[in-house]
């Protein structure tokens, strides 16, 4: 029993539904916020019937009127499935007898964005290529030939070509082939079809427009899923490295392996670079001996009192932290630690812990930056067991005293220093 074509077109539908849902859980996806997937298609142009026309009728070259209305969803970059209706009007030309006939049509078609498979991104953002096929439903009704209305089966492929107008709009154009299986009669309307399972061919050449919808700034058919992200990612790992071979303390052991980068210049230390300090008085054994060698049995009353002090306010000692940051770096904890040792044996001296930040981004943003690390530094100093009495915190903001280009003496300027009186 023949089915109308609302009910094909719904049928499709259903289908489209049914198949994207399966396709989404087997086809392996970019991040969802990454880019738009769903677009509208709006198309007309032209159309040329090229058989199955009764002796004596014939439509122009170039025969007005077709249209087309498409729902797209893309999977990923390269792949996706559109549900479109299309619309062809068929009228004489010049001297053949006079007929008009209207076909419709509903497809379910696959999506294959050729401009990404191909890499067209390489030389171009402007330009894009896709090639859809699939099948669907077909009406084809006479006005002056047969009754009723001739439904058929039809398979349809084609090539849209596109130019890039914004993130939200693309020029497009299409040149689009379909064959129908089983129709009964010719475009005309006048006779019957003679040429076998597959009757009619129809051509159609459109142009239009398609509009993204989405929140995201571009859509899938212009989205570079890996090379942008590969790229960046090879500058982050290359950016590490370059960072963590670094020395900024010049005791032989790198950034990235040194558990305190801010050790004195000179002093020995272990392989992961750690003041030597077996008593555990938090002076590095190496200066204690020289202490108590230099000044005699006084050395170690002098190590616990000016000449830490000299170390403190000099800059030998410092809490470091990562980019845009207010939390110290595990590794720079030391240098608290160190504060907090020459408070206890000092009861009676106080601290000025001072915040600093690199020259990267808003004066302002840095100037709070730096508040907020003193902050977290006095924190863990009063958490130690020092009176927040004897700590006063300064944001002192952007320190402007290194080359802002270099990534090693950036990340020797976002630390918190301190002076004890």
């Amino acid at each position: 029993m023949k089915k109308n074509l609302p009910l094909l077109s719904f049928l499709l539908l259903a289908f489209a539904s049914a198949n994207a849902q399966e396709s989404a859980a087997v086809v392996e996806k970019a991040p969802a916020d990454d880019y738009n997937k769903w677009s509208i298609e709006v198309n007309g142009g032209v159309n040329k019937p090229t058989r199955t026309m009764t002796d004596g009728y014939y439509t122009s070259t170039l025969n007005l009127f077709h249209a087309d209305l498409g729902v797209r969803y893309m999977f990923n970059p390269k792949f996706g499935l559109k549900l479109d209706f299309g619309y062809d009007k068929f009228q004489e030309h010049d001297d053949s007898a006079p007929f008009e006939s209207t076909y419709l049509r509903t497809s379910l078609q696959g999506v294959v964005n050729l401009g990404r498979v191909l890499n067209f991104e390489d030389w171009t953002d402007t330009f894009g290529l896709l090639a859809h096929g699939g099948f669907g439903a077909s009406q084809l009704t006479s006005k002056d030939g047969f009754d009723g209305e001739d439904y058929m089966g039809h398979g349809i492929l084609g090539l849209t070509g596109q130019i890039k107008l914004s993130n939200s709009i693309v020029l497009t154009g299409d040149l689009t082939g379909i064959v129908n299986g089983k129709q009964n009669y010719n475009f005309d309307g006048q006779g019957n079809t003679t040429t076998g399972a597959f009757d009619g061919t129809l051509l159609n050449a459109s142009v239009g427009f398609t509009f993204y919808l989405g929140k995201n700034e571009k859509h899938a058919d212009w989205y570079s899923e890996d090379k942008s992200d590969e790229l960046k990612a090879l500058e982050d790992r290359v950016g590490m490295i370059e960072t963590g071979l670094a020395d900024s303390d010049k005791d032989g052991v790198p950034d990235m392996y040194d558990l305190e980068p801010n050790s004195i210049a000179g002093v020995a230390v272990n392989t992961k670079g750690q003041s030597i300090d077996r008593n555990q008085n938090g002076v590095p054994d190496e200066l204690e001996s020289y202490l108590d060698k230099t000044y005699g049995q006084n050395g170690k009353a002098t190590a616990s009192n000016s000449t830490i002090e000299e170390l403190i306010n000099g800059g030998y000692v410092n809490v470091y932290f990562d980019f845009n940051s207010a939390k110290p770096t595990n590794s720079s904890l030391s240098g608290v630690d160190f504060l907090v040792k020459y408070l206890k044996a000092n009861p009676s001296a106080n601290a000025e812990i001072v915040g600093y930040a690199d020259e990267i981004g808003n004066s302002d943003y840095n100037k709070e930056l730096s508040q907020r690390r003193a902050d977290a530094v006095k924190a863990i100093v009063t958490n130690s067991g020092i009176d927040a009495s004897r700590l006063t915190v300064i944001g002192n903001g952007e320190d402007a005293s290194v080359n802002k280009n270099s990534k090693e003496a950036r990340q020797i300027v976002r630390r918190v220093t301190f002076r004890v009186k």
